[in-house]
Parts: structure tokens; C-alpha cells; sequence
């Protein structure tokens, strides 16, 4: 199982209408991330808009290439991209930087 850990940046002024979208995720948007690979998937933000994303999955590549292929992330892509900095043209989860792990304590 591959642990993913990335960041974004959220810009400052979308911090809270950002929070507020995440309390009522789409269902057929969770049921899609569950069904392609993304378990364990957590959120987490920092006061000044940085958001490390942390979940695990077989494949994380796959897991990516899967959700590409439905229309709830297409939709949700699309609907989420204004609240974030430094995308440079590209979808969210096209601009997540990946970190690498370095140590894990099991």
C-alpha cells in the first residue's frame, strides 16, 4: 500500500467558502474515490491556505488515472479550481505536489 502525502495552496481569501465545500462532499464524489483506489484520504489546512492531502492506495498513479476517467471528478475538478494558488492552468489534482516519505513507524 502506497502512503501519498501532497500539498496545495488555498488561497487566503477562499479559506472558509473552501472549508464549507468540504463539509458536504458530493456522495457520488466519495463513492468514486473509494472505488478507484483513495482510502485513509484526509484534508488538512493551515491558516495561511497550505493543504497537505494524506491517503493510501495500491496504486496512486492508477488511483489518479481512474478518478481522470469519471465525470464527478471532472465536475468537482472544475468546481474547485478558483479556491487554489499556483495551479498554472492545471486541474487540482493535476497541481498536487507529491512529497516524498522518508520514514514511516509501523
Amino acid at each position: 500500500m502506497e502512503r501519498v502525502c501532497f500539498l496545495l495552496k488555498v488561497r487566503r481569501d477562499r479559506l472558509e467558502e473552501y472549508k464549507l465545500r468540504h463539509q458536504t462532499v458530493w456522495a457520488e464524489m466519495c463513492q468514486a474515490l473509494s472505488e478507484t483506489g483513495w482510502h485513509n484520504y484526509s484534508l488538512f489546512l493551515r491558516e495561511d491556505g497550505l493543504l497537505v492531502g494524506y491517503l493510501e492506495t495500491p496504486d496512486f498513479q492508477r488511483a489518479l488515472a481512474l478518478m481522470a476517467e469519471r465525470g464527478v471528478n471532472a465536475r468537482w475538478q472544475a468546481s474547485m479550481g478558483a479556491f487554489f494558488e499556483e495551479l498554472d492552468g492545471k486541474r487540482p489534482d493535476e497541481g498536487m505536489l507529491r512529497l516524498e516519505e522518508i520514514f514511516h513507524l509501523e
